[in-house]
């Protein structure tokens, strides 16, 4: 009886030991997971519409954090919302540089644009009054420069809304798609079409 007594005493004790420590785990790891999801927030809110790809990873990543803590893995959360944590904030600077990124060629494609589409309806307009077309050019040609210069305007103004509204990726591509469609539309008019905007020189390293 005396030795039932005791073992069971000694169970009750070990048990106990491994609540607390289980309890002391809890802590640290309940903090581990808020910052977290503190830093995949951040990235969320600052870069979801410039690295979707790299928000979703994350938010993956911390609803199986979330689940191990639920599960009382303490020790594996604490480590995997650590590194968690680091990886959302490198995705925030790679999100920054990529905004600088979009922003540099939005820029591009809005001061040529314009341009060129002006240039367009420009040239159209002549050859929509000449008497003959040049040798080069069909009446067929014409209509569809025509037909994209009439939709032209709308998909720039869909454009620039959407680079407003913070859609930087979406937007630039259909600026860069609209600019490609006006640049073969200049060359079906004959039209010497732009050159490239050369690439900016690297910035002179600062002397230590």
């Amino acid at each position: 009886m005396k030795k039932t007594f005791l073992s069971l005493v000694i169970v009750a004790f070990v048990g106990s030991l491994m609540l607390m420590a289980c309890a002391g785990d809890k802590g640290p790891a309940e903090l581990a997971v808020k910052a977290a999801e503190e830093a995949v927030n951040a990235v969320k809110n600052e870069a979801a519409k410039i690295v979707p790809d790299e928000v979703k990873s994350l938010e993956g990543a911390l609803t199986a954090v979330k689940d191990k803590f639920a599960k009382g893995e303490y020790k594996a959360v604490v480590a995997e919302a650590n590194a968690l944590a680091g990886k959302a904030k490198e995705a925030l600077v790679a999100a920054k540089a990529k905004k600088e990124e979009l922003t540099k060629k939005w820029t591009e494609i809005g001061q040529e644009l314009p341009w060129m589409v002006a240039a367009l309806q420009s040239r159209t307009d002549i050859l929509s009054k000449a008497k003959k077309l040049p040798a080069n050019l069909t009446a067929d040609k014409l209509e569809e420069v025509k037909s994209f210069l009439a939709s032209a305007k709308d998909e720039w103004a869909k454009a620039q809304e959407g680079f407003k509204a913070g859609s930087l990726a979406d937007s630039v591509k259909a600026a860069a798609s609209l600019k490609e469609k006006a640049a073969k539309a200049m060359g079906t008019l004959g039209m010497t079409v732009p050159a490239p905007a050369p690439a900016a020189a690297p910035a002179p390293v600062p002397a230590k």
